[in-house]
């Protein structure tokens, strides 16, 4: 297949270097020309330099013969841009963008855009490791992060939960309330309420 891969990110470069390697043509384009420094020594694709929404850019990277496109700059905005160009310009049907704000995956996907979220994906894995394996292990890039959950005491309910010392190399992940719901702590602040559980992450190496 004939790939476009916009954004030479981590997974930018890494999907450019997979695909490169199964054989497949691959061209990845950014704006910034010290981003293919992240391309292996055996990628063997096309590298263009320059802004991916601009339509002279996408052809001189060979969108009108591609077959699919991957969208997975680190600007959600670029990421649908680019998006809605190859569909409505180029008919590229094979699409696929990376969205980072989880409130906006739906709201894209009413577009007729596939869309990928690691937001969502993350809290989906951890949250089944932690209702069906707790205190699991999981990986997560080059860290290994144990998960466990902990009803809160008396003394937390009220507190926010970034007042919360939960002892060296410790934090909050998320809480778990009553109802069943999960609310992630980095998100917004949350205060704890009686019923809930936090999920705390611990960084073991």
């Amino acid at each position: 297949m004939n790939i476009l891969i916009v954004g030479c990110g981590k997974v930018g470069s890494e999907l450019a270097a997979t695909l490169s390697r199964e054989g497949h043509s691959v061209t990845i384009v950014d704006a910034n020309e010290a981003a293919f420094e992240k391309l292996p020594p055996d990628y063997s694709g096309y590298c263009t330099v320059g802004i991916p929404i601009d339509r002279d850019v996408l052809r001189e990277a060979g969108i009108e013969n591609c077959d699919a496109l991957a969208a997975v700059s680190p600007d959600d905005n670029t990421n649908i841009m680019v998006c809605q160009v190859a569909k409505e310009y180029f008919d590229v049907e094979n699409i696929v963008a990376r969205i980072y704000d989880p409130r906006r995956e739906n709201v894209f996907a009413h577009f007729g855009l596939r869309t990928i979220c690691p937001t969502n994906l993350t809290v989906e894995t951890v949250k089944n490791l932690l209702i069906e394996e707790p205190n699991r292990q999981v990986v997560i890039g080059q860290s290994t992060v144990s998960f466990h959950t902990v009803p809160v005491s008396r003394k937390m309910i009220g507190m926010l939960v970034s007042e919360l010392n939960l002892g060296e190399g410790k934090s909050p992940f998320a809480v778990c309330h009553e109802d069943g719901t999960m609310t992630m702590a980095a998100y917004q602040p949350i205060t704890i309420r009686a019923g809930d559980s936090l999920v705390v992450a611990a960084v073991v190496d």
